[in-house]
């Protein structure tokens, strides 16, 4: 069966009606305006299933991306206004609360389904998710030399 965008979106709405639900329509900046999507948030029997699915993402060397949920509750300007990683256990990074896997890209679209146990709608609604224009190196503190922030979007249920 041919699956659209259309599809796509009449499956999560009939989702939203039946298990908590949150999303994160995303943008891209000055440097990357094109950069559009939407990051979905779905209460599993075991954690949340975070649904990415993200067109014209810029052409790189190794076209990973690293995304991360902020702890600010904007996306403004730079998108500095995001603030740092999501962080409530005082963790280094790679294990702070909005540590998310990378986003990989292929010919400026990406789509990724993980679930994540570290994380409750309470703590993730109004807060800022961050695509960052490198790929996260899971080791530099505190936000793993991912370079700068190309697009944002704000989670809301």
């Amino acid at each position: 069966m041919f699956f659209n965008n259309i599809h796509i979106q009449n499956a999560l709405n009939e989702l939203r009606q039946i298990m908590p639900f949150a999303s994160a329509q995303i943008n891209g900046g000055a440097k990357y305006p094109r950069i559009t999507g939407v990051v979905n948030f779905i209460k599993m029997a075991n954690g949340i299933l975070v649904v990415t699915n993200l067109e014209n993402l810029p052409r790189t060397q190794t076209n990973i991306f690293a995304m991360h949920i902020h702890g600010g509750e904007e996306c403004n300007g730079d998108f500095s206004s995001a603030k740092d990683h999501l962080n409530l256990n005082n963790n280094n990074h790679p294990n702070h609360t909005g540590d998310l896997m990378p986003v990989f890209s292929n010919s400026g679209n990406a789509w990724s389904a993980v679930l994540y146990n570290k994380f409750t709608f309470a703590d993730i609604v109004g807060k800022a998710i961050i695509i960052h224009e490198k790929p996260d190196d899971f080791k530099t503190q505190p936000g793993g030399d991912a370079g700068g922030r190309i697009a944002c979007g704000l989670i809301k249920r």
